[in-house]
């Protein structure tokens, strides 16, 4: 098979959807990427890493703009082929990836092919395992080896936004709290010291926690602190000696790590706490040149992204980092993923109007 880069993005979409590439098997799909761009974008410097093609202009243009997409998707699930239904602006594109994200990959690529003279230098950036553990994602590999692929004044990543563009991304910590007590038997139970029980006062404090609404360059970010998950126990007849609470923190990007770590000793001051796992925020950075005139392009429109994503790998790199892309979030990794074909056409509208 091979991708025709210069036809409709709604057609390019159903073809990325037919081509098989769950996490771990993106071989052929990254392929067919990379034979496409190298005979249909000559204007394009192209490589292959991994699983990963790499794709940039090189017109020596002021600023450059990294556009971004993952290959990979979750597991079938009743979900392929690719199958549309109703017409005109009512038409839906129904298969598993239509949201996250090959529509949005879609867009990258007819752009890639359709753009040779850009007004920003452009890097195309289409990455191998985002849908697994973070370790595995294509981009944190082309970071280590090919850091200068991802440089750039602007990072856009294709994750779903309903076609708007979502600033910045919320950071996300999980804590465990570890909670002792003393085994005894049930029929005894005054003789032990109930860990479970002891679980009472942190889970009170989550219950009346407030959390904090940021306002960041006029974008609305709201923190959250959840209780996820609760362990402990030996038998059905024994009091428990140990418990542990799980916490998941989401938290504004204004806050750094270390800031939101303390904020949680703060607030279960008083028990042991330990980090198990922590992904930084990016801020917005609308402020800077490129990020204004994508948000002017989008007719004045962002919205906070209250979820994470890679944008938060780019920030991490010091450039302002932004999702756009077609299809509704809440669709994705489900069965019933479609996008409207009208949002597919309108971001790369965008895109081409930001673009040239």
């Amino acid at each position: 098979m091979s991708l025709d880069l210069h036809a409709d993005p709604v057609d390019l979409t159903a073809a990325l959807v037919d081509t098989f590439s769950v996490s771990g098997s993106e071989d052929e799909l990254a392929t067919f990427v990379q034979e496409a761009l190298q005979k249909q974008a000559p204007h394009l410097e192209v490589i292959r890493n991994g699983d990963a093609v790499l794709a940039r202009t090189n017109l020596g243009r002021p600023s450059r703009v990294v556009l971004a997409g993952h290959l990979d998707t979750v597991p079938e699930n009743g979900n392929l082929p690719s199958r549309r239904e109703g017409t005109g602006a009512d038409e839906i594109l129904h298969g598993l990836g239509t949201v996250d994200m090959k529509s949005g990959d879609a867009v990258f690529l007819h752009l890639a092919a359709t753009l040779p003279e850009p007004k920003h230098d452009v890097t195309f950036v289409f990455y191998d395992n985002e849908e697994v553990e973070a370790v595995k994602n294509g981009l944190g590999r082309i970071e280590r080896e090919l850091p200068e692929w991802l440089a750039g004044d602007l990072a856009i990543v294709g994750e779903p936004s309903n076609g708007v563009i979502e600033a910045g991304c919320q950071g996300t910590m999980r804590v465990e709290l570890r909670l002792a007590g003393k085994r005894a038997h049930t029929a005894r139970a005054w003789m032990g010291e109930n860990a479970i029980h002891a679980l009472a006062e942190p889970l009170r404090r989550l219950a009346e926690y407030a959390p904090r609404v940021v306002d960041i360059d006029g974008l609305t970010y709201r923190e959250g602190l959840q209780a996820t998950k609760i362990s402990g126990g030996v038998a059905g007849n024994v009091v428990p000696d140990a418990a542990v609470l799980t916490v998941n923190h989401r938290f504004a990007p204004d806050r750094d790590p270390a800031a939101a770590e303390r904020h949680l000793r703060e607030v279960f001051d008083g028990y042991e706490l330990s980090v198990v796992d922590l992904s930084p925020g990016a801020l917005p950075g609308l402020s800077a040149p490129a990020a204004a005139e994508l948000v002017a392009a989008a007719g004045g429109r962002a919205a906070a992204k209250l979820g994470w994503t890679d944008v938060a790998r780019f920030a991490a790199l010091g450039m302002p980092a932004v999702n756009f892309g077609p299809g509704n979030p809440t669709l994705a990794h489900t069965k019933q993923e479609n996008v409207h074909t009208a949002e597919i056409r309108q971001v790369t509208e965008v895109l081409r109007k930001f673009l040239s």
